[in-house]
C-alpha cells in the first residue's frame, strides 16, 4: 500500500474504508496550527440541497485527539461539536464514521464499493474553514478492493486522475462539495462546449449502452452551457463529473459545484442488447433519468452559483431559511424537461405530457390552497421534508407548482413582448448579476426583493400582482388562458364516471392500506384515515393488489354506498361511504397543427421548437 503523502496544507484529512463489512470509513484530520486556548471542530448538520437537519455527527463511532504523541482532552460541546484541549504543535484527530444510507446524502460503505460525501466525514476547524483543505485518499487493505477507483471533481494534488492519493480544496465550502465514488465502475467521457464530462456508474449494469449515454448527455449539457452563455459557450467548470450509482429500484439526485451524485434504477439505463431506432420515443424509464440529469445539471448554475442570500455562505450548523426555494428548485424543475426538448432529445408531444403530469399533480392536493410557494420554500426544513400521510392536504411542493410559476411567468413574459423577451432572459441576467463570479469572491446572494425587481425591469411592467397571488398567495394558476394564445390547449379529461374513495393505496404485506386519505373525499367523509387497513368492501376481500380495489368498486355507480370493513391499528371497524366521482385531475395539453389559430394567435408562435430557445 502507498504511503500517504506528508500533508502540505494547513487543514489536511486521511481516510480510508477501514471497514467494509462494518461499513466503517477511519479518518484522520491534522491542524498544522491549532487555536491556541482549544480548537473547535464541528461535523456539518445538514447537506447544501437537502434542507433537512440531519445530524451526521449521529454516525461518528469514536474520536480522540493528541499532540505531540500523547493523548489530548476532547470535550463534546453539543451534538456536533468538540473542543480539543489547548496544546503545542500540531493537533491530531482520528475518528470513525458508520456509513450504511444508500443516497445521495450521506455516506455509504461495503464490499461493493464506498461513497461519501465530506458533510458527512470531514470535521470543520473553527476559524481555518477558508485555508487550503488536503484530502489524502488511502486504498482500502481489503482484497475485495484491490481494483478499485477513486471517482470526484475534487482538484487532485499527488494523485492520478481516478487514483488514490492526495486531492486538494480551496478551502472547506469547496471541500464538502464534491462527492467521492471509490470502486469497480463504468466510465465513459465526453466534451460539452470543449469541457470534459465524465459519466461513473457503479453497481452492476448488464449491456450498459455508455456511447447513448454520452450522445445523450452531451446534447443535454451542450444546451445548458449555451443558454447560460450563448456567445461565449463557456461552462462554469473545468471539469464535470456525473457520479451515478444503479440499483434495483432508486431514484435520485444531489447537485454540487461541478458534479453531482445520482441514483437510479438499473433498468432506467440504456442498454446495448435493446437498442431502439433513432426516431423511437425514449423510454419511461430512460426519460426519466435524463431528466435527473437535466435538473441537477441546470442546478450547477441555478442554486450552486446563483444563490439565495440566505446561503451566500451557508451555515452549516443550523437551517437557512429562504422563501426562494420556488425558485431555485421549481424554475430549475422547469427547464430540466425544456432542456430535453432543446436538445433535441423529446419532441413536443413528449414535453406537453410531461408537463400535463405535473400540473396535474400540483391540483391534486388541497395544500395548494392553504400553503403559498414562498412559505413552503420558508418551511421546508420543518414540513417538505419531514411530509407524513397528511402532505397532500397541508403542504404545495416549491419544486411542482414553482416549476409553473416558471412556467406562466415565462408565457406572461412573451405574450407582452410578443415574443422578444422570456423567462430565458430573466435566468442570464441573474447568471450575470449574481451568479458568474460567485466562486471568485465577486458574486452574491440574490434577496427576494431583488428577484421581483428584476421580473419588472425585464417585463417592462410592475410584476408584484403575479407575485401576491401565485407566489406569496395561494391562488391557482390561470394556464389555460395563459397557453391558449401560443395554440396550446388544456384540458382536464379525467374520468368522474369512475367510483373512486379518493384515497391512495399501498401494500401492506398481502393487504390494502390507505397512505393517503385526501381531505373532502369520500374516505375522508366516511371516516377512514391514513394507515387503515381495507379489508372488505361489502362483504367481498380486499387483497393488497392495488387494481383489486379498483375492480371491486367498479361495480358500483358514482354515488353509491358500500359498506367498508378495515383495521385501524388491531381493531376492526365498519364505515358506510358515497362513493364519488375520480377527483384525481388527468390534464392533457396538445398543441395546435401549425398556421392553425388558437386563441388569437397562431401555433408558430413561442410554444414551437423553433422558438424554444
Amino acid at each position: 500500500m502507498k504511503k500517504p503523502n506528508k500533508p502540505s496544507a494547513a487543514v489536511a484529512y486521511t481516510i480510508e474504508a477501514k471497514d467494509l463489512a462494518g461499513h466503517r470509513f477511519e479518518v484522520t484530520l491534522t491542524v498544522a496550527a491549532p487555536a491556541p486556548d482549544g480548537q473547535i471542530v464541528a461535523l456539518p448538520a445538514w447537506i447544501p440541497g437537502s434542507y433537512m437537519i440531519r445530524e451526521f455527527s449521529r454516525n461518528i463511532v469514536q474520536i480522540r485527539a493528541e499532540a505531540n504523541g500523547k493523548a489530548l482532552a476532547l470535550t463534546k460541546l453539543d451534538k456536533h461539536s468538540w473542543r480539543a484541549a489547548p496544546c503545542q504543535g500540531a493537533l491530531t484527530l482520528r475518528y470513525e464514521v458508520y456509513a450504511w444510507d444508500l443516497s445521495v446524502r450521506t455516506a455509504h460503505l461495503d464490499q461493493t464499493h464506498a461513497f461519501f460525501n465530506g458533510t458527512s466525514v470531514f470535521l470543520s476547524v473553527r476559524g481555518q474553514e477558508a485555508a487550503p483543505h488536503q484530502v489524502e485518499i488511502v486504498q482500502p487493505r481489503d482484497a475485495a478492493c484491490k481494483n478499485w477507483r477513486v471517482a470526484t471533481a475534487l482538484p487532485e494534488l499527488g494523485a492520478k486522475r481516478y487514483g488514490f492519493g492526495s486531492y486538494l480544496a480551496a478551502n472547506y465550502d469547496e471541500l464538502v462539495d464534491h462527492p467521492v465514488e471509490l470502486g469497480e465502475f463504468a466510465l465513459a467521457t465526453f466534451k460539452a462546449h470543449g469541457v470534459p464530462h465524465d459519466i461513473v456508474v457503479s453497481g452492476r449494469v448488464p449491456n450498459l449502452d455508455m456511447a447513448r449515454l454520452c450522445a445523450d448527455l452531451k446534447a443535454v449539457c451542450e444546451a445548458q452551457i449555451a443558454f447560460f452563455e450563448p456567445k461565449t459557450r463557456r461552462a462554469p467548470m473545468p471539469r464535470y463529473v456525473f457520479l451515478t450509482l444503479a440499483v434495483g429500484d432508486g431514484y435520485g439526485g444531489l447537485e454540487h459545484r461541478a458534479s453531482t451524485a445520482l441514483i437510479c434504477a438499473r433498468n432506467d439505463l440504456p442498454s446495448t442488447a435493446n437498442v431502439a431506432p433513432k426516431d423511437a420515443p425514449l423510454a419511461d424509464g430512460y426519460l426519466k433519468f435524463l431528466g435527473l440529469c437535466s435538473h441537477e445539471y441546470f442546478h450547477t448554475w441555478n442554486v450552486k452559483r446563483i444563490k439565495p442570500a440566505a446561503f451566500a455562505p451557508y451555515d452549516l450548523q443550523a437551517e437557512g431559511y429562504t422563501p426562494l426555494l420556488w425558485l431555485f428548485e421549481g424554475f430549475t424543475s422547469y427547464y430540466d424537461d425544456l432542456m430535453l426538448v432543446r436538445a433535441g432529445l423529446i419532441d413536443e408531444a413528449a414535453y406537453f405530457k410531461l408537463l400535463g403530469k405535473t400540473v396535474g399533480s400540483v391540483l391534486r392536493g388541497s395544500g395548494r390552497a392553504k400553503q403559498s410557494v414562498a412559505d413552503s420554500s420558508f418551511d421546508a426544513w420543518g414540513k417538505y421534508y419531514r411530509q407524513d400521510e397528511n402532505a397532500p392536504n397541508a403542504i404545495v411542493s416549491y419544486y411542482t407548482k414553482g416549476s409553473l410559476i416558471a412556467l406562466a411567468l415565462d408565457l406572461t413574459l412573451r405574450a407582452k413582448s410578443d415574443g422578444k423577451t422570456s423567462l430565458d432572459d430573466v435566468m442570464r441576467a441573474l447568471w450575470q448579476r449574481f451568479g458568474r463570479d460567485f466562486y471568485e469572491g465577486a458574486g452574491r446572494g440574490v434577496t427576494p426583493a431583488e428577484v421581483e425587481a428584476l421580473f419588472d425591469e425585464i417585463g417592462g411592467v410592475k410584476m408584484k400582482p403575479f407575485f401576491e397571488r401565485y407566489v406569496r398567495g395561494t391562488d391557482d394558476l390561470p394556464l389555460a388562458k395563459l397557453l391558449a394564445p401560443f395554440g396550446v390547449k388544456y384540458a382536464d379529461e379525467r374520468k368522474s364516471v369512475k367510483p373512486s374513495l379518493d384515497a391512495s393505496i399501498g401494500r401492506d404485506g398481502a393487504d390494502c392500506k390507505l397512505t393517503q386519505v385526501h381531505e373532502g373525499g369520500a374516505a375522508h367523509r366516511a371516516g377512514l384515515s391514513a394507515g387503515d387497513v381495507l379489508v372488505a368492501v361489502d362483504g367481498l376481500r380486499v387483497s393488497g393488489n392495488p387494481s383489486n380495489l379498483d375492480t371491486l368498486l367498479g361495480r358500483y355507480p358514482v354515488g353509491a354506498k358500500v359498506e367498508l370493513h378495515a383495521f385501524r391499528r388491531d381493531e376492526l371497524m365498519t364505515f358506510t361511504a358515497v362513493l364519488q366521482g375520480d377527483r384525481a385531475p388527468a390534464v392533457v395539453l396538445t398543441l395546435a397543427p401549425a398556421g392553425k389559430k388558437s386563441g388569437g394567435k397562431t401555433a408558430s408562435g413561442p410554444l414551437r421548437p423553433s422558438a424554444l430557445n
